[in-house]
């Protein structure tokens, strides 16, 4: 109950907060390219149930029938906007929608791609799918700068997302989900809050993340 009643209380609050700054933002989407404001997608939740997760817009309309599900460094379907917004993740604030309507936490595992769910053990998506997923979490703290790691990294940069990322990603959750408190979530938020500002160097080359800020897990 205090997880979900801090939840809600900071979306509401930080949703009016930016509600001007969102209004900018959505002028500049829709004066930098034709095409709809928010990004909406089929993610899996809470339970293995289906929902619409909401971003910004940042790449070109038809994205997903030129590319990947997984943004390359330098990838020429973002946007001039797009670029600015993903630097700083000011495209996930509509996910607060998310997380007060209770489809998604402020921390939790990351909701998956459909697509890419056949890369998670069978074994593991029950535990996955415990709890609802999040704005962020370990994990997308140490990925942070995904594309340069997957630009840097040898091979087909999806199939290194799919066969080394994935991985990663699910035993961090993992970890999070047995070791999950209301303090591990504040530590989170503030760890998430400093990565906004981390150079893409420092982030591509540790290659330690965990629940608990570094200690326990050692991804491949």
């Amino acid at each position: 109950m205090l997880k979900r009643s801090f939840d809600v209380v900071v979306s509401l609050v930080f949703l009016v907060l930016l509600s001007p700054l969102c209004v900018v933002i959505a002028a500049l989407i829709k004066l930098d390219q034709d095409g709809p404001v928010l990004y909406r997608a089929t993610r899996i939740g809470f339970g293995g149930k289906e929902f619409t997760f909401f971003k910004f817009r940042t790449m070109v309309g038809d994205a997903d029938r030129r590319g990947p599900g997984i943004t390359l460094l330098n990838d020429s379907r973002v946007t001039r906007v797009g670029h600015l917004l993903r630097k700083f993740k000011l495209d996930e604030i509509p996910q607060l929608v998310n997380v007060v309507r209770g489809e998604m936490s402020l921390v939790g595992p990351r909701p998956e791609d459909p697509r890419y769910l056949v890369e998670y053990p069978e074994k593991d998506r029950s535990r996955i799918f415990s709890v609802r997923p999040g704005l962020t979490n370990p994990a997308m703290i140490h990925f942070r700068h995904e594309e340069v790691m997957l630009a840097e990294a040898d091979g087909d940069p999806e199939e290194t997302y799919c066969k080394v990322h994935i991985p990663d990603r699910l035993r961090m959750d993992l970890e999070y989900i047995e070791r999950h408190s209301f303090w591990l979530d504040l530590s989170v938020l503030a760890r998430a809050f400093i990565s906004l500002f981390t150079p893409a160097g420092r982030s591509s080359s540790t290659r330690r993340g965990a629940a608990d800020g570094g200690r326990g897990v050692t991804p491949k």
